[in-house]
């Protein structure tokens, strides 16, 4: 059985994930309230692995989970991409007329935006989890309120939907790194198909030093998807660059890594996996 950390809980957008990603194998989760302490249930077990959301089609990049990775030193072994669908739910008393307040995360209400426009008269409230909005109400049994996440949370909570696709936009998407101890990451990896990988590196603070990195990728035929950077923190106007590179030859992809090198400050190599 494999234990996976996740942050959130049954029926939560990282559950799915998760249960999507290993389909078919039996997983234990270990729900976590906030990404840090996944980070910290992955250092203190080596056997864990754990499903992290890195970027959103719609909200963007999760900032910090860039930094928690680099931090933890774990390594990626996988990535997997997840359609969001939201649905809003109630307790199996209540329907429509009976709802006067709204409850969960605030990127899920953002993406809801329209469909809240339309119900104009509901109470909107900011929570920690989408799941968690309904496990809150059920437990509590909170009449009047709504809770807004995955339609499965519905099935898991004893809820009752009310409505799906309320999302505004249906291309909708959230990619998720599935990460693991370095010294356990082989088994969860099959070289022969390692078809991208995940550097961040740093850069001499001149003219062109990211211009030459960018060209030498070319060179190597390597495919740029992904550049996102973050401020140094006390280095003013200096910053981290986190690239994500495919390719079809994977000699082809080290001999690039060897060449960007000695141009860097420092390269690290969050990992390589299979897409």
């Amino acid at each position: 059985m494999k234990r996976i950390a996740i942050q959130g809980i049954k029926g939560s957008f990282h559950d799915i994930a998760a249960h999507q990603y290993f389909d078919g194998e039996d997983i234990e989760l270990v729900e976590c309230d906030t990404f840090e302490d996944v980070f910290r249930e992955m250092a203190a077990d080596d056997q864990l692995l754990a499903v992290v959301a890195i970027e959103n089609t719609i909200a963007g990049s999760l900032l910090h989970n860039y930094e928690l990775m680099r931090d933890s030193g774990l390594t990626i072994v996988g990535e997997h991409k997840l359609h969001i669908s939201h649905s809003i739910m109630c307790l199996p008393e209540d329907n429509w007329a009976d709802v006067v307040e709204v409850n969960s995360h605030p990127v899920a209400l953002m993406q809801c935006r329209e469909f809240l426009n339309r119900h104009d008269g509901l109470k909107v409230v900011e929570v920690a989890d989408t799941a968690g909005a309904a496990a809150t109400i059920k437990r509590r049994q909170l009449r009047g309120h709504a809770a807004i996440c995955h339609k499965d949370a519905a099935a898991i909570y004893g809820m009752k939907v009310l409505e799906e696709g309320i999302e505004t936009n249906k291309h909708n998407f959230t990619r998720f790194l599935i990460l693991a101890n370095p010294a356990k990451a082989g088994k969860y990896r099959e070289m022969t198909k390692t078809n991208k990988a995940s550097l961040v590196l740093s850069l001499p603070h001149e003219e062109g030093s990211l211009s030459a990195i960018l060209s030498i990728l070319s060179f190597y035929k390597m495919n740029l998807s992904k550049i996102q950077s973050l401020p140094i923190i006390g280095k003013e106007w200096q910053y981290l660059f986190y690239i994500d590179v495919a390719f079809d030859d994977y000699k082809r992809f080290h001999q690039a890594v060897n060449a960007i090198t000695p141009l860097t400050h420092e390269l690290q190599n969050l990992g390589e996996y299979t897409v």
